[in-house]
């Protein structure tokens, strides 16, 4: 028998990448998403090259990989394409311990995100 194949859950003129367990909170994370929403690919690269928040070279890195996903994948025209989607979510934390006076302990958590980059090719 077999799986039957998904269907693809994009249009035609779209390509996407995720990340899955960035070392940071989505709030935060969704402060660099926000920065290249609705930006063509080139100044998408741009804002997120030059960007002094530590987290936006690992979203470059989901972006270069949805630029190359639509190239190789889709044969999609990289000069046309910007960013429509890109949106964060929250993943798993990890719990950790911080030793406090008088033997009490407290919770210290680190949140792990999500991201997912789609881009669309402009109709002209």
């Amino acid at each position: 028998m077999g799986k039957s194949k998904d269907v693809r859950s994009l249009a035609a003129n779209q390509a996407k990448a995720v990340c899955n367990a960035l070392r940071t909170s989505p709030q935060k994370l969704n402060l660099v998403a926000a920065t290249i929403r609705g930006l063509s690919v080139e100044k998408a690269v741009a804002e997120l090259t030059f960007s002094r928040r530590r987290i936006a070279k690992s979203v470059l890195k989901v972006l270069q990989s949805a630029i190359a996903n639509a190239e190789n994948n889709h044969q999609l025209n990289i000069d046309k394409l910007y960013v429509s989607e890109a949106y964060c979510g929250k993943s798993f934390v990890m719990k950790r311990m911080h030793a406090r006076g008088r033997g009490r302990g407290a919770r210290v958590l680190k949140p792990f995100s999500n991201i997912t980059i789609v881009v669309t090719e402009r109709k002209e």
